[in-house]
């Protein structure tokens, strides 16, 4: 083992495989390596925990050295005698999150809860890359100290998520009985009719056809652990099977209906309604039926030749978008406290407006 080098705001530890831990899995190996490491190095860190090395491990942070250099992003591979391992451990973060200034599009606020257009951009709680500068430091800025233990510590009142990129409509507790009561209806995700969710995206092509359901578990791609993948279509059941996470992967289900056509066809505008709440549900669901969104630099990739037949206005607009076409326009849900049905509305974000326009004139 060799000493820890630091670089930018992380540490590097290289480990080199013993005889005697041959054939560990990579994730054990790590964790029973790295503690060895801190004790004897008597640091003031904690050594990360095994589910904390398993996300290092699929964010691609641990790699193999030698002269066939390469990542490992795979928890389950058995490390062979000899082999020497880097891991970029990121510098520790605050236990608790810190109010930041960041400007806050409130849609809706009382006692209980808020209600904010999050923009395009903005990450919404912290995490490995992303220590600070979210909106849940923009949210404790604006609600006080008291909304740090409201459902954790790391994501105070924060009950669902939209990818960094994606702009729209969420949903924060400032109380525990509210984010009870909410968290209870994420989880139902609509089935009791509560909840309601829509987004639009733009999409390449038209799907076929122009209504219909897309019903395809999600699990984490095999060939890119930083990626989701779709797999093979199941038979509807209205069973709860949501925390199944095995290889069959977990339920999925996403109702569409095409808006608008641009372009002779070569976009199309769709509505999207949610039965479950995946990690990346919609761009997944979309590309699998063959239609991905609008720049989408994950599952959108392959999509040039159709880029480069939009109109030159159009073009330029999706250039200008820089991230994928996906936007939460619509949120419904009762109020967890008052009972009140509570239904909030937002129109496209002005670079996804734009790019409509500029379809529309083709």
């Amino acid at each position: 083992m060799s000493a820890a080098l630091p670089a930018n705001d992380e540490t590097r530890h290289a480990l080199t495989v013993s005889n005697d831990e041959s054939g560990m899995r990579l994730d054990k190996y790590l964790t029973d390596a790295l503690a060895r490491k801190f004790e004897a190095e008597k640091s003031a860190q904690a050594a990360p925990s095994r589910a904390r090395v398993k996300q290092l491990i699929e964010e691609g942070r641990v790699g193999i050295e030698g002269t066939r250099p390469r990542p490992l992003t795979d928890a389950s591979y058995r490390v062979k005698e000899g082999e020497r391992l880097t891991l970029a451990l990121p510098a520790p973060a605050p236990a608790r999150p810190e109010g930041q200034a960041i400007p806050l599009d409130v849609v809706y606020e009382d006692a209980d809860l808020i209600v904010v257009m999050k923009p395009a951009g903005l990450v919404v709680h912290p995490a490995p890359g992303n220590p600070d500068m979210t909106l849940v430091n923009a949210l404790i800025a604006h609600c006080g100290e008291t909304l740090s233990g409201i459902g954790g510590e790391r994501r105070p009142g924060i009950v669902h998520r939209l990818d960094k990129e994606t702009s729209g409509l969420m949903v924060v507790a400032k109380t525990d009985r509210a984010h009870r009561g909410l968290a209870g209806q994420f989880a139902a995700h609509g089935r009791d009719g509560r909840l309601t969710r829509a987004y639009k995206a733009l999409v390449w092509g038209v799907p076929s056809p122009k209504r219909g359901t897309v019903d395809a578990n999600i699990a984490r791609s095999s060939h890119n652990r930083m990626k989701m993948a779709a797999l093979k279509p199941r038979a509807r059941r209205h069973e709860e099977d949501d925390e199944d996470e095995n290889t069959a992967g977990r339920r999925a289900i996403t109702h569409y209906e095409v808006e608008q056509e641009f372009a002779g066809g070569l976009v199309s505008l769709v509505e999207c309604r949610l039965e479950t709440g995946r990690t990346h549900q919609i761009r997944v669901h979309m590309t699998h039926i063959g239609h991905p969104v609008l720049g989408d630099p994950a599952y959108g990739t392959g999509m040039k030749t159709r880029a480069a037949k939009l109109p030159d206005g159009a073009r330029a607009a999706l250039a200008r978008l820089g991230r994928q076409a996906l936007h939460a326009w619509h949120l419904g849900f009762e109020h967890p406290v008052t009972g009140e049905h509570l239904s909030f509305d937002a129109p496209l974000p002005e670079d996804m407006a734009e790019l409509v326009r500029e379809l529309e004139e083709s």
